[in-house]
Parts: C-alpha cells; structure tokens; sequence
C-alpha cells in the first residue's frame, strides 16, 4: 500500500494543487483545512508524512501548534512546514520544534513530491534495526554521521537534526576542510529562496546543537564573505 501524506492548508486551491502532484506520483493524500479537523483525522487515520502549512485561518501558529499536538501521540511523524512566512524567525522557531523540514512558499509541486518522498526513505531506514540495515558513515574525529538515515552524533551523544541541516553538516564536511560557498550551501536546502543569512541561521542552529554537548565546540567556521568549512579541533 502507498504511504500516505496528510496535508494542512486552509487555502482550498494550493491544497488541491499539493494534493494532485503528490497523487501523480501514487501518494495516498488526506486534506484537512483546520487544526481541529487535522487532529481529530490524524488520531483516526495516522499518516506517514505531515506537511503543515503555519497560518491556520485565524491562527497565526496554528501549525506550530498542531506539531506540538500531534508529537504527543504520533512522535516520530516526518513533518515539514510550508509556509508564505519566510522569516528566518520562523523557519528557527519551526525546526526547533522537531520538524523533518521548512519549505517556503511558493514551492516547486516537483520538489514537495521528492521531499515527502526523501522523508519516507529516511523514515524507513531509522525504523530498521541497526544490525541488519546497511549503514552510510562518515567518521570525522569525534563526529559521525549516517548519511543513509540522517542521524548525527558528536562524541557519541546523538544530536536531533533535521534533513536539511544534516545534508548541510556533511557537505561541509566532505569538503575535507575546503570551504563550501553560499550557493552551494543553498542549493542543498532546496528551498526556493535562500539568502546568505539563511545558510547563517542554519548553522547557528546547528552550533547550538553541538554546544550542548559541547560548549568549546567551534568545529563549524565561517570563511568570511565565502561560507563554511569543517576545521577539526
């Protein structure tokens, strides 16, 4: 059976038009225009992927405050935001949350069938057992990453990082200490609009994260007016 994408758009047209490419590519999709009605029909028909538009009719955060009612019973649901609010404010506010991903509108129909569809990959590699999946790692002192299953971990503490932060990490890595540009940095988020300080809120992002851990850590620099590489410490 095809996985099953629910949507959360209270603009009747644009969730036509997510519906009908995501069904275009065997997708099974279920509609809901509000928080109440998304929440009743997650609780009675559990989806595979969530994508949740932010502004829910009159509630400005109607979709942040739907993930944080939906983690309550279904906590490792992939979701991404999509959202005409491209403040970097947002997109923070969204991730830290614990979404899989933050789109902005308007989006590629294209490019949200391949997220779902990267999402569902990623969800089903996490789902197998360690011992019998087949395990992508890149091994960088302290760090290590599973590139197969999108999961990070520093000095053997796992850290919560969303796809396109992990895809940012080990582009960055990868580069064997070169330094990553902007727009390289920016292709990989394949959002439709992103600025230098974007790719900058990501990382501080992904800084915070190591610093729990870490507070010394400072393995993630900047390469003035460039953009970023890994500097082992």
């Amino acid at each position: 059976m095809s996985a099953l994408v629910a949507i959360v758009e209270d603009d009747p047209d644009q969730a036509r038009n997510y519906s009908d490419a995501l069904e275009h590519r065997g997708f099974q999709v279920s509609s809901y225009s509000s928080r109440i009605q998304a929440i009743e029909g997650f609780r009675k028909d559990p989806p595979d992927v969530a994508i949740l538009d932010v502004v829910l009719g009159s509630e400005f955060d109607g979709g942040f405050d739907l993930f944080k009612n939906i983690q309550e019973f279904i906590p490792d649901l992939p979701v991404i935001f999509l959202s005409s609010r491209a403040d970097e404010i947002d997109q923070v506010f969204g991730l830290r949350l614990g979404a899989w991903d933050y789109q902005t509108k308007p989006v590629s129909l294209t490019l949200l069938a391949e997220r779902v569809n990267v999402l569902l990959k990623i969800k089903e590699a996490r789902t197998f057992d360690q011992s019998t999946s087949r395990i992508e790692q890149i091994q960088h002192g302290d760090l290590r990453i599973d590139t197969k299953r999108m999961l990070v971990s520093w000095k053997e503490e796992k850290l919560v990082f969303t796809v396109t932060e992990c895809s940012l990490l080990t582009a960055i890595v990868k580069a064997n200490e070169g330094a990553v540009h902007y727009d390289e940095l920016a292709a990989i988020t394949k959002q439709t609009v992103v600025t230098n300080n974007t790719i900058n809120t990501h990382i501080r992002h992904m800084r915070q994260k190591f610093k729990v851990i870490d507070p010394h850590f400072n393995s993630i620099t900047n390469v003035h007016g460039t953009g970023y590489r890994w500097t082992p410490d």
